[in-house]
């Protein structure tokens, strides 16, 4: 969430900003600034009544040594009325104040003033590619063909269990998933530093509106409810399917102040994700691309709002790392500001290179999100003993998303027997080096 106070002083440099994403997100402020021109004019008449109350009180003590009882009364009841009439003030002042913050909640982040311009995707900049670009002799197949030949993906029964965009895993398929997931883990903890966290796969709404998944994103949510006792507020019992590790992990320290001299902090977790994929409908329907219900290695970082630019650059260098351990092709592109996501401040995305397809897809998205989640989760840190608390700054990304790890592996990785050639970083997990038709599934 933007900083209210930042947004009421400088209402239309915000907006200006703010208009580098979209003309829809200038106009966000909209509704913010009618609330705030309400509230200024509250403000100037809430402190001339308390002025005004602060004046009689200085007449009463004088009116309290006058003989004169009859103007001493009148004007004892003229304060009462007045200091009502400032606390009734005072209160729709906060309920106006409560409801700027509300409206903040659905304004999305500034770009970083080093973010690119752009109107969207095709304004994206790539940075840079890593990885050799596989060249066949023979028409490469997509990774749902590859799969279903090799016996390792079923789509036709999880579409029995539960409808469109799940899969069912067989054999070395599901033993692949199992190890890009210890993989990505251990490269993580072991050599970038991460502590590893297994956090719970259902959190209350807070936790989603900390992060900046409510309330824009409800739709694309999985929301279950909990037996309440008759009486209680029904929302009470809500929880919500993660849509990514990034939910839970960036919430460990919300309401908390952190220990300046801590920081970084770096959490690695592995989750299920869950999505609805709202407004998703005729995109990707076959295959592992886009699924309700798909496996990702989050990594998250607190950090000194000083040091956020270059832990950006050093998240996605940590996420890189595992497209190079695995041999893939990929290239890492700056999102320009109109295709930031909304809690996002800057992003580098990583797309995998899908020879079927002749395009790259995004593997992972690694973002700096400035104070925008520690203030809507009250995350702060403590610079040095005794000194007042400030927000963190927070980053996540993927490390990698663990589906489209496993897609790029059938793609770019077959062969013309229709056999996969694992890489060599997975073969101690794996206990072999090739998937084979026949022998990979049951």
């Amino acid at each position: 969430m933007l900083d209210a106070r930042q947004v009421l002083t400088d209402l239309e440099g915000v907006r200006a900003a703010l208009g580098r994403r979209s003309a829809e997100a200038a106009r966000s402020l909209d509704a913010v600034a009618e609330a705030a021109e309400a509230r200024r004019r509250l403000v100037g008449e809430t402190e001339r009544l308390q002025a005004e109350r602060n004046q009689a009180n200085q007449e009463m003590s004088a009116l309290a040594r006058s003989p004169d009882r009859a103007a001493f009364e009148a004007r004892r009841e003229a304060l009462k009325g007045l200091s009502e009439r400032v606390k009734v003030l005072e209160t729709e002042l906060a309920e106006l104040e409560a409801r700027v913050e509300g409206l903040l909640l659905a304004v999305p982040n500034v770009p970083h003033e080093s973010v690119p311009a752009g109107h969207g995707e095709e304004d994206n900049v790539v940075v840079r590619t890593g990885g050799e670009r596989p060249a066949f002799d023979f028409e490469p197949a997509a990774h749902f063909d590859v799969g279903v030949r090799l016996g390792i993906l079923d789509f036709e029964r999880a579409a029995k269990l539960s409808g469109a965009r799940f899969t069912v895993l067989w054999g070395l398929g599901a033993r692949l998933e199992r190890a890009l997931v210890s993989f990505m883990l251990d490269l993580h903890v072991r050599e970038h530093g991460y502590t590893e966290v297994y956090p719970p796969f259902l959190v209350r709404a807070e936790a989603l509106r900390g992060t900046g998944q409510l309330p824009k994103f409800e739709a694309d949510l999985f929301k279950t409810h909990r037996h309440v006792e008759p009486g209680a507020d029904p929302e009470s019992g809500a929880l919500y399917l993660v849509p990514t590790a990034e939910v839970p992990v960036t919430n460990l320290h919300a309401d908390e102040i952190l220990d300046g001299a801590a920081l970084p902090l770096a959490y690695a977790a592995y989750t299920p994700c869950f999505r609805s994929e709202a407004g998703a409908h005729g995109r990707d329907v076959r295959g592992l691309i886009r699924q309700h219900q798909f496996d990702k290695v989050e990594i998250v970082r607190f950090v000194s709002p000083e040091h956020g630019a270059a832990e950006l650059e050093r998240l996605t260098a940590h996420a890189e790392a595992v497209l190079q351990r695995l041999g893939l092709h990929y290239r890492v592109s700056e999102l320009c500001a109109a295709d930031l996501g909304g809690s996002s401040q800057k992003t580098y995305d990583l797309e995998v290179w899908l020879p079927s397809q002749g395009v790259y897809r995004e593997i992972s998205s690694c973002s700096w999100f400035g104070d925008y989640q520690a203030r809507r989760a009250a995350i702060r840190y403590r610079p040095e003993p005794k000194a007042k608390p400030r927000l963190v700054h927070t980053l996540n990304g993927s490390g990698l998303a663990v589906g489209r790890t496993l897609v790029a592996i059938l793609e770019q990785c077959q062969r013309a027997d229709g056999s996969v050639e694992l890489p060599a970083a997975l073969h101690p997990y794996m206990g072999v080096e090739r998937l084979v038709p026949g022998a990979a599934g049951r």
